[in-house]
């Protein structure tokens, strides 16, 4: 009774580690050991059935011999699958297949004296090691539902009082039975649950892409940021003095924050296309410079009217000289307007007051419209968009780019998140903040924000400054995108404390290396960028 009692505590001791265990090779080593150790068999198998319908080898081991294969051993095993059908007949030659076929446990005292099955492989392997097989225990494992999806097979029980082979028990059985039940069932949870995660990161990665392939211009964004936030974070986690000592991940927070990476933009999906490939000022649908380059055409060719009119006014006949002083400065005036509008058509990092002033003039120049109409030369929403003093996007545009961030944060909210990435939302949402409050759309300050949402700004500023695949500017050289983030530090946009970590540990040149062309890779010079502080504290 003790005996019995010892084992079914065993066998609900295995059955709460099955219940534990994430790693699917440390599983099957689980059902197997748990096994020998139930009936003190000296080794044993565990085959999975594919799709094929073939049992694959897992695990193989034999503690007599020191053999042990698959599972986390990092010894391959090298047998080739077990069909369950040879020419469209059933495989009923091997005690394996005939469990699964005739879905039942085979329980054999000898090997050798068995009648009906195959065991020349048996016999050759023992030829070779030295091993005599005797008696086998083979149980189909089934899941929930009654479907077998592998099998369990014990080979030689082994007298805990003499050492010597003895045939499995009937206890053994039951006991070994109930085992292969509860393992089966933990599998198969298991692989659920590893689809489920699967067809999870594949849905995001898939809503990433849609991201991506919004845009032409903004392609790999989505998979590049990701990428950065984690060598970033690793970067923090690597820190053991000053402000990031206590910041620590364990495997769960990595994940979580890689989660939120794919995730960050997903609010794109609703972000207008002519918004987001607005590569210059003046484009909607298309760039509506080659317009007002028209314009300038239809000036100038007024001013030659005009100089013809007034060269035959004075001499009564035809005159086509271009030499006339007032009508060259004309031309020449109205060439040089053309080449500002046009050159103030591309974004830029900023656009001073006297250049608009100008464009401001330049548009009342006055010219007959298609409709007859003495127009002005620029419309109110030409000069708006010209004008625009940073980059290529008006207010109204910008808005409805930022707004891609509050829709973020609203499909994030609305799914249900289990407890392990909770925080998915709260780090998406934040690589728009800024550490002084006057970023977007919560206008949250640094004390607000995580660690981690605070090193996803960080992440979404270089990727962006570096890229070079956006339409309104070429990818900067990495000593220009330090000198704007450390000016960003100065200016309280970023978070001190990581942006320090991430050009001391040279996380930027690390990225560099992985993501950028070397034309992009410039020396760096630590002493020279704004802000920098290179103290671990």
């Amino acid at each position: 009774m003790e005996q019995v009692l010892s084992k079914i505590s065993l066998l609900n001791e295995i059955g709460i580690a099955l219940s534990s265990e994430k790693n699917n090779q440390r599983v099957l080593e689980l059902i197997l050991n748990g096994a020998k150790q139930l009936t003190n068999a000296d080794g044993g198998s565990l085959y999975s059935l594919n799709d094929n319908n073939e049992l694959v080898f897992e695990i193989v081991s034999t503690d007599s011999l020191g053999l042990v294969m698959g599972g986390t051993s990092g010894h391959d095993i090298r047998f080739p699958p077990l069909p369950l059908y040879v020419d469209g007949h059933k495989n009923v030659s091997m005690v394996v297949t005939s469990a699964v076929l005739e879905d039942k446990t085979i329980n054999i005292p000898d090997a050798y004296h068995a009648e009906g099955y195959d065991f020349s492989g048996t016999r050759k392997f023992d030829t070779q090691t030295g091993y005599r097989t005797r008696s086998l225990l083979t149980i189909p494992m089934k899941n929930h539902l009654g479907e077998i999806i592998g099998v369990l097979q014990l080979i030689n029980a082994l007298s805990k009082e003499t050492g010597d082979v003895q045939l499995f028990t009937e206890q053994d059985q039951k006991l070994t039975e109930s085992l292969a039940s509860q393992a089966a069932v933990a599998l198969t949870n298991k692989r659920l649950i590893d689809a489920q995660k699967a067809l999870f990161e594949s849905f995001i990665k898939l809503i990433a892409t849609a991201v991506d392939e919004k845009s032409p211009y903004t392609g790999g964004h989505c998979k590049r940021l990701p990428e950065l936030t984690m060598m970033i974070a690793e970067a923090c986690h690597a820190v053991d003095k000053g402000p990031l000592k206590d910041f620590s991940m364990v495997e769960s927070d990595r994940y979580e924050l890689m989660i939120a990476g794919w995730l960050h933009d997903c609010g794109k999906v609703t972000t207008p296309e002519y918004v987001i490939d607005k590569s210059t000022k003046l484009e909607t649908i298309y760039d509506r410079i080659e317009t007002v380059n028209t314009r300038f055409e239809v000036l100038k060719r007024d001013a030659k009217i005009e100089l013809l009119e007034r060269q035959l006014k004075a001499s009564g006949v035809a005159v086509t000289r271009d030499d006339d002083p007032e009508y060259t400065a004309r031309i020449n005036q109205l060439d040089d307007d053309r080449d500002f509008i046009n050159f103030s058509n591309v974004g830029g990092e900023s656009m001073s007051e006297q250049d608009q002033l100008r464009v401001r003039q330049i548009a009342d120049h006055r010219w007959y419209d298609h409709e007859g109409i003495y127009a002005r030369l620029l419309s109110e929403d030409e000069i708006q968009n010209i004008t625009i003093e940073k980059g290529t996007l008006t207010h109204e545009e910008r808005q409805i780019i930022n707004n891609h961030i509050a829709v973020t944060i609203k499909m994030l909210n609305e799914l249900p998140f289990p407890q392990h990435l909770k925080n998915v939302p709260e780090y998406a949402g934040g690589h728009h903040e800024r550490m002084d409050g006057t970023g977007y759309p919560l206008g949250l300050i640094r004390e607000q924000m995580s660690w981690p949402a605070r090193m996803m700004g960080i992440a979404d500023i270089f990727e962006a400054l570096t890229a070079r695949d956006r339409p309104y500017k070429e990818g900067k050289k990495l000593s220009e995108c330090l000198q704007i983030l450390g000016n960003m530090k100065l200016d309280q946009h970023i978070d001190p404390d990581i942006f320090d970590v991430f050009v001391r540990e040279k996380v930027y040149l690390k990225y560099a290396e992985e993501f950028l062309p070397p034309e992009q890779i410039d020396e760096v010079d630590h002493a020279a960028i704004p802000g920098f502080n290179n103290e671990k504290h």
